[in-house]
């Protein structure tokens, strides 16, 4: 690709997206994205989806700028409710709110959300430069990835993870193997039969992460807070733009965490059927890893909301890559894009960049316009979302309720929903009483439905033999790779316990740095 004539298409497709019509459509795709990424239950997907039949009526370039800047919003507003609430607005804003709520809690949500919104725009901006200037090189070897290459990607995810909880590992692998028994309710993918339905053809779609998690994190939360004598730490909580100029000069120290989780969200994002979940998990399970306050991760640590957040934002970026370039989606939300495509008479592909210029690079060039209106309107509303919690107790609780079964009801439109809801409050509640770690519940719930799909693919692929996870160099690198991040927290341990034996003076002191 010659770099001087992409700059000038990129100069042409700027030109495209800041027109008044096309900046209008932008503006309010972001408002909506950022409304839908807050309700719990809706998502990213959904909305697209709904809006889908609205770009009917526009022209092409108009309509995909209008679905990608709600795309954006969704990504941007799924760390609100994650921070403030401890609610996942979306799948991939879990790994945000492992910290970000803790953050929350200790009176510094304008922090938590300031460092969620500019990582996000640094992730997505370095994305869409890679985008602009690699996009066919970088698709062609997504090609060769399979399932195999995809289980093992995956499992490198689940490694990451792995160390998440420092508690009692017992109960850790008890949660994560819950998440994976909720994960098989449904349709069998390989013989098509029903699972765990127990006859009710309500189930026979399987139970959706969301409603689990509103409810194991949204109700559980408000029933832990009623014990706790109706008081929230952060109701003090106090906010200007100096607190959000004081987060940005730590960015600084973070520079390799952005690095890195940009770079590893772009790539999870092209690769065709994961997307921005996956990402957002493994990078922030590295940088607990390779983090010096790694130790520290849980308890409302900046890095922890950096990390993921730039991930997942990148990955969103590169899960777009896939679809023009090739004709194949790299998220369910890019799914429901290539639908429009086709909808609106385009055939993605190669010859795409050639015959319908001003539809591709003007979708290229409202990306740089998107993310930078939609950081401006986000930060700017900072001291709004972060005077939420400010809220008395009695009042904020029966509206997050209200927000609770709102989301939960409109995954699928069924009264059954509210109820698995209600059931995982209380299951919630009854976990963090009794000491189980919920990180892994929701990780394996998240992920486990692919990873399977992926595994049972490969066997086929296979002929049933697991050979085929080794004798494909990308599929053993990357599970190679997942044995060994599985394995550096008990190395790690090891060498702490030998150096804690050689100076036992300052293990402590070592240990806590």
């Amino acid at each position: 690709m010659d770099p001087v004539r992409t700059f000038h298409d990129l100069l042409y497709g700027l030109a495209v997206a800041a027109s008044p019509e096309n900046l209008m459509v932008a503006v309010v795709g972001l408002l909506l994205g950022t409304a839908i990424g807050v309700l719990p239950g809706l998502g990213g997907t959904n909305g697209v989806a709904l809006l889908l039949p609205l770009t009917f009526h526009l022209k092409p370039t108009a309509a995909i700028i209008l679905l990608a800047s709600v795309y954006w919003g969704a990504i941007f507003g799924g760390a609100i409710t994650s921070i403030l609430f401890r609610i996942p607005g979306e799948p991939w804003s879990v790994a945000t709110m492992f910290d970000g709520y803790p953050l929350a809690k200790q009176g510094k949500p304008g922090v938590a959300l300031t460092a969620a919104f500019t990582s996000s725009f640094i992730g997505a901006f370095v994305a869409i430069v890679l985008f602009t200037f690699f996009a066919p090189p970088l698709a062609e070897l997504a090609l060769k990835f399979g399932p195999p290459e995809n289980f093992a990607v995956l499992l490198l995810a689940f490694a990451t993870i792995a160390g998440l909880e420092s508690g009692d590992p017992v109960k850790a692998v008890l949660m994560t193997f819950l998440g994976l028994l909720l994960a098989t309710v449904g349709f069998d993918i390989v013989s098509g039969s029903p699972r765990m339905t127990f006859g009710s053809v309500a189930l026979q779609s399987g139970v959706n992460f969301v409603i689990i998690a509103i409810g194991v994190f949204g109700l559980g939360e408000i029933l832990l807070t009623v014990e706790e004598a109706l008081r929230i730490e952060g109701l003090r909580a106090r906010l200007s733009f100096r607190d959000v100029w004081e987060t940005w000069k730590m960015f600084p120290r973070y520079v390799w965490t952005i690095i890195r989780s940009t770079l590893l969200g772009f790539w999870i994002g092209v690769l065709p059927g994961t997307g921005a979940t996956p990402a957002s998990f493994m990078s922030y399970g590295i940088a607990r890893q390779f983090s010096p306050r790694g130790s520290r991760f849980g308890t409302g640590e900046v890095e922890g909301v950096v990390a993921p957040e730039t991930a997942a934002h990148a990955a969103g970026v590169g899960a777009l890559l896939p679809m023009v370039t090739l004709g194949i989606p790299g998220s369910p939300t890019a799914a429901v894009m290539l639908a429009g495509f086709f909808i609106w008479g385009l055939n993605p592909g190669p010859l795409l960049f050639q015959e319908n210029r001003e539809f591709v690079w003007g979708l290229i060039g409202s990306m740089y316009l998107a993310n930078v209106i939609g950081v401006l309107i986000v930060l700017t509303l900072v001291p709004a979302f972060a005077a939420i919690v400010r809220i008395p107790f009695a009042i904020l609780a029966p509206l997050i309720t209200i927000l609770c079964s709102i989301g939960a009801y409109a995954v699928n439109n069924q009264v059954l929903d509210l109820w698995i809801m209600l059931g995982s409050g209380l299951a919630g509640y009854l976990f963090k009483k009794l000491g189980y770690p919920l990180a892994p519940l929701v990780v394996a719930l998240v992920l486990g439905d692919m990873t399977e799909q992926a595994f049972r693919q490969s066997l086929i692929m296979g002929q049933g033999s697991p050979a085929i996870f080794f004798t494909r160099p990308i599929a053993a690198f990357f599970l190679a790779a997942a044995i060994a991040v599985f394995l550096l927290p008990f190395a790690r341990n090891v060498v702490r316990r030998a150096r804690g034996g050689a100076v036992p003076a300052e293990a402590p002191g070592a240990a806590g740095s």
